[in-house]
């Protein structure tokens, strides 16, 4: 019951994120993407949105994927940059990392994400994504 309250919380308290991404998924269906809820990832999400260099980006409780399905296996921002090797993780657990990350942190995610690096492997957001995408555990930055 606390964990279901937690969630509808953090869903609500990520709300103007997550109505960012539905805008632009919403954009995105025109030109051929699709949407699906996804339980796993609580997040509803747009694959194959036409934009974008490939991969995807969370807004909120709501993913921009390039792809078929978040089940694709991706590289760590570390493995990518040559700092370690890793195995490949799940992109949609990687993402999910994020969605928990935006329920804590609401509107000041982005802020935040943007000041700690952005999309790079010096931000504690992407490396914490990573590293709960590897192990399944902490997925906020610096918990482990």
């Amino acid at each position: 019951m606390g964990l279901a309250i937690a969630r509808v919380l953090g869903a609500l308290w990520a709300s103007p994120n997550t109505l960012v991404g539905v805008a632009a998924g919403l954009l995105g269906m025109a030109f051929g993407a699709r949407a699906r809820w996804s339980r796993r990832e609580l997040a509803l999400v747009f694959h194959h949105w036409p934009w974008g260099p490939g991969g995807a980006i969370t807004f909120g409780n709501s993913i921009l994927h390039t792809g078929d399905s978040l089940e694709t296996a991706c590289a760590t921002y570390e493995h990518r940059a040559g700092r370690c090797r890793h195995p490949p993780i799940r992109l949609g657990d990687h993402e999910r990392a994020h969605v928990y990350q935006y329920m804590v942190l609401g509107p000041l995610f982005l802020p935040a994400y943007l000041l700690c690096g952005g999309v790079s492997v010096r931000n504690p957001f992407e490396r914490a994504a990573d590293r709960y995408a590897l192990t399944g555990k902490g997925w906020w930055p610096g918990g482990g």
